[in-house]
């Protein structure tokens, strides 16, 4: 039988759409649509839809709470049918510039032509991280800055939390010699596969669900799209992934949880720049030598 969709409608301020994108995507939703007043997901029905409501209900009401800036949202949910559901989310995605260097596009459409901008083909899957989340976005344009830095020299890579591979790809295909991808949820570890061979990137990339505890080398960037509790609780083991003087990148902090994780790593790495995009913060930090 095929399956049919829940879509779920969200109103509110722009501050907290970013931090509602986290809460749907987190819940199961494979296509978050973000819009300037708001986002629209869509969740697989099962026969626990009530429960899923109240939940989303009540994590969204909890997140617009931190935020004294957010309008009350108002949520709307809206059944589709299994023939509707194809052309429900794939008209919301469309090709989409990220930093200097790429275009990130669906593969069932043509991206605009461009000859600067590196391709990066995307198909949205159970993976976060499609180029349209602020955090995603951060990490690729800090990458663009990291590999400029690098010019002319070799250079390894690690991405932790790789999700979709999107990140990995984009190392590619700015000139990582070596890449490792780590996730440790296997559907991500299919979906980013299945990215890294549309993207014909597969083989200069070694894709596990291997533990960042359990590699013991080093590499002269590391990339984390994470949450701030878990870059904390990994600081130690993502210290010693990074080459003396190497890159570290990392993404998925609020803004009110970025000056924390900046003293975490303070001791061995100095931080070369920061960007916020409306409620979150990536980091770019060297290690000292």
């Amino acid at each position: 039988m095929a399956q049919s969709w829940l879509q779920l409608s969200i109103r509110t301020g722009a501050a907290s759409i970013d931090a509602l994108s986290n809460v749907v995507i987190e819940r199961g939703s494979p296509g978050v649509v973000l819009k300037r007043d708001g986002l629209d997901a869509f969740f697989p029905t099962s026969h626990d839809n009530a429960a899923l409501r109240r939940e989303i209900r009540r994590s969204v009401v909890k997140v617009t709470r931190l935020n004294s800036r957010a309008a009350s949202p108002r949520l709307q949910w809206k059944f589709i049918k299994p023939e509707n559901w194809e052309q429900s989310w794939k008209r919301f995605i469309k090709p989409r510039r990220v930093g200097k260097s790429f275009w990130v596009t669906p593969p069932w459409l043509e991206p605009p032509k461009f000859r600067r901008r590196r391709v990066i083909v995307m198909d949205p899957g159970m993976a976060f991280g499609t180029g349209t989340h602020a955090t995603t976005r951060g990490c690729m344009e800090f990458l663009e800055v990291v590999a400029h830095k690098l010019a002319g020299k070799k250079f390894t890579a690690l991405d932790v939390g790789t999700g979709s591979g999107i990140l990995s790809i984009a190392l590619a295909l700015l000139g990582a010699t070596e890449i490792w991808a780590i996730d440790n949820d296997p559907v991500a570890v299919k979906v980013a596969g299945e990215n890294l061979r549309a993207n014909r990137v597969a083989e200069r990339i070694r894709l596990s669900e291997k533990k960042l505890v359990a590699i013991r080398r080093t590499f002269t960037v590391v990339v984390a799209n994470l949450t701030a509790e878990t870059m904390v609780e990994l600081a130690d083991a993502l210290k010693k992934r990074v080459t003396p003087a190497g890159y570290l990148v990392l993404s998925g902090i609020l803004y009110q949880q970025a000056a924390a994780v900046v003293r975490r790593f303070a001791e061995n790495f100095r931080l070369i720049e920061r960007r916020r995009k409306r409620e979150w913060v990536t980091l770019l930090l060297r290690r000292k030598a």
